[in-house]
């Protein structure tokens, strides 16, 4: 199978396996200890558990704290929720996350973006918004967000701006002047189940889950060892190679969009994450293709909405009717992908599509 599905879920480095193993219960059977206990298993395991606080919070700017949650999911609910924030701003394009919990509290106004997929840097915000969620990195066609512009005019305003950089973390430079920002351990080659929420120095929320208050007071449960040590092991390793990757994702890029002429790209095509190739064609019916091409891993767009059955909010927000958002898929790559793997699905994909057409 070729696995081309990079924005969904990334493939688990060896390094972060190897690092959690020793938490999982050791070669010497004493790694599982509880985090929060005093004795030394626990005190061990809470030694690993600092040490990739340290490394993940490399991923973000100076200035700030690493609260460790099962998900970037999570940490967006308690940023958003916490935060105790009224009026609420969130682009046209953020994930459900953003999208669906800001609704949740009340309408959230949303912020338009232009037909390449990017909000507008001086878009207007209004003067009673109190918070501003814009991501970083689109997971659907990956274009990049003016996000220090966007936090610079909340900051001036008095709202706090809450980025998701779920899809940039580890590959591009920390969104700067940010008062909260989320990322999942899963999407740069992390283990699944960890995240973290990191707040900018002085910034107070609530907790969203109550308890025992393990993590700082702010979020409660039993920490895993393993899964945070996975994931500062996965940060450590992307901040390592992260030119090293970047490079490599650039070179499958430029082979992918010459495998992949015949069709158009949706989103800008150089204001964007490079791994990421969103792509239409006319009269393409998606799910036959994918059915058609059952060894490749790609989609149809978020695995987040898989299944609902309706067009991309992403699409539709740049513009795309129905049955050009419903002829979209989306391919990903990254660290562990070769250019064979890029050649041999365009292949297989284009000769699918091309079928339709007969």
């Amino acid at each position: 199978m070729i696995y081309l599905d990079y924005q969904a879920t990334t493939p688990l480095a060896p390094q972060a396996r190897e690092a959690m193993l020793r938490w999982l219960d050791g070669p010497d059977g004493t790694g599982f200890g509880n985090p929060h206990s005093p004795h030394t298993m626990g005190r061990q395991s809470h030694a690993a558990i600092e040490l990739a606080r340290e490394r993940v919070a490399g991923l973000f700017p100076p200035g700030g704290r690493v609260i460790f949650t099962g998900s970037a999911t999570e940490a967006i609910n308690l940023a958003i929720r916490g935060s105790a924030a009224g009026a609420r701003a969130v682009s046209a394009i953020e994930h459900a996350a953003v999208r669906d919990t800001a609704g949740a509290l009340g309408d959230a106004i949303q912020l338009p973006v232009s037909s390449a997929g990017i909000v507008d840097a001086e878009v207007p915000i209004a003067g009673n918004t109190s918070l501003v969620a814009v991501m970083q990195v689109n997971n659907e066609i990956g274009t990049i967000q003016p996000v220090e512009r966007l936090a610079q005019r909340s900051a001036a305003m008095g709202a706090l701006f809450l980025c998701d950089a779920v899809q940039g973390a580890g590959k591009l430079a920390p969104p700067l002047g940010a008062d909260m920002i989320a990322v999942s351990a899963h999407k740069f080659h992390g283990p699944k189940g960890v995240g973290a929420l990191w707040l900018r120095d002085g910034l107070k929320i609530s907790p969203l889950i109550t308890g025992g208050g393990q993590e700082q007071g702010i979020r409660s449960g039993t920490l895993s060892p393993a899964l945070i040590a996975g994931m500062g092991a996965a940060a450590q390793l992307a901040l390592e190679r992260k030119d090293e990757d970047a490079a490599h994702v650039e070179h499958l890029w430029n082979r992918a969009r010459e495998c992949f002429s015949g069709w158009t790209l949706n989103g800008s095509e150089t204001q964007r994450w490079h791994g990421n190739l969103n792509l239409r064609r006319e009269g393409v019916d998606v799910a036959r293709l994918m059915s058609d091409c059952r060894d490749v891993m790609f989609s149809a767009g978020s695995a987040c909405a898989s299944g609902s059955g309706r067009p991309s909010h992403v699409l539709k927000a740049i513009g795309l009717d129905d049955r050009q958002a419903k002829s979209s898929i989306r391919i990903g790559f990254g660290r562990y992908s070769t250019l064979d793997q890029i050649e041999e699905a365009a292949s297989k994909i284009n000769a699918a599509a091309a079928a339709q057409e007969v």
